[in-house]
């Protein structure tokens, strides 16, 4: 009984410690979903931005075009 009360503890320490990886595992995991989707969101935002002002280096270009021809 000595033999399987230690192995019973000793499984309850390996379970506690996987349990408790897995428990880590899981919040890095939402963490770096959070970062992903604010790099996203962030991207989306550089890209209207970018947008804007090739049209506007459009808009100038043909200002001067015609300005000088």
């Amino acid at each position: 009984m000595a033999k399987n009360n230690r192995l019973t503890e000793v499984s309850k320490k390996v379970g506690a410690a996987l349990g408790k990886a897995n428990r880590e595992a899981h919040i890095k995991a939402r963490k770096v979903s959070e970062a992903s989707k604010m790099a996203k969101e962030e991207l989306k935002d550089i890209s209207k931005r970018v947008e804007a002002l090739k049209k506007q280096l459009e808009k100038t270009a043909k200002r001067l075009k015609s300005a000088l021809g």
